[in-house]
């Protein structure tokens, strides 16, 4: 049998994150892991915000996260307001033909306490309900960046292994709850 946790070969990970706060931690994974990921996220002007909701849903599903393998959020001081965020979480944890993503959080420098807690209110809600299901981790980005391959293998591997406790009950939200939209 096939073992993926070994395999050497690049993940698919879609990586969510509020675009306008905390694009230089995107950009910093996007140059510093290249030889660990196949990059599926979606870029700054990718999609027009201007269409529907339902249809940018449709879009984040079909054409980004349906074929990867692991989401990733980026966990800033406003990440948990944004609808995109919660819409991709949601997207990556309903899975498509090659079944659902693993998912992890990263706890970016602006909101870590200095003992690298946090508590469920700082985070977006649906990853809060799958760390607290046990499909989820949460990391801090100095942890994450030192080991960012075994973490995107571990969620990789959890898909499967801990498919039954993915949470994905909460209602979608329609508004982001700050900011601008």
């Amino acid at each position: 049998m096939y073992n993926y946790f070994n395999d050497s070969r690049k993940h698919k990970v879609f990586v969510s994150y509020y675009h306008k706060d905390d694009q230089k931690y995107k950009n910093y994974i996007d140059d510093n892991f290249k030889d660990v990921m196949i990059n599926k996220s979606v870029m700054n002007n990718d999609i027009d915000s201007d269409n529907s909701d339902e249809y940018i849903k449709r879009l984040i599903r079909e054409d980004y996260i349906s074929d990867s393998s692991v989401v990733v959020v980026l966990v800033g001081k406003n990440t948990k307001t944004r609808k995109h965020v919660d819409w991709e979480i949601y997207a990556g944890l309903r899975g498509s033909i090659n079944g659902n993503s693993g998912l992890i959080g990263i706890l970016l420098p602006e909101i870590q306490r200095t003992d690298n807690t946090y508590t469920y209110d700082d985070i977006p809600a649906r990853l809060a309900d799958n760390i607290k299901s046990g499909y989820s981790k949460m990391y801090n980005w100095d942890y994450a960046m030192r080991n960012f391959k075994t973490i995107i293998d571990e969620a990789f591997e959890n898909r499967i292994k801990l498919k039954d406790n993915i949470d994905n009950s909460r209602r979608q939200m329609q508004n982001n709850t700050t900011g601008w939209n």
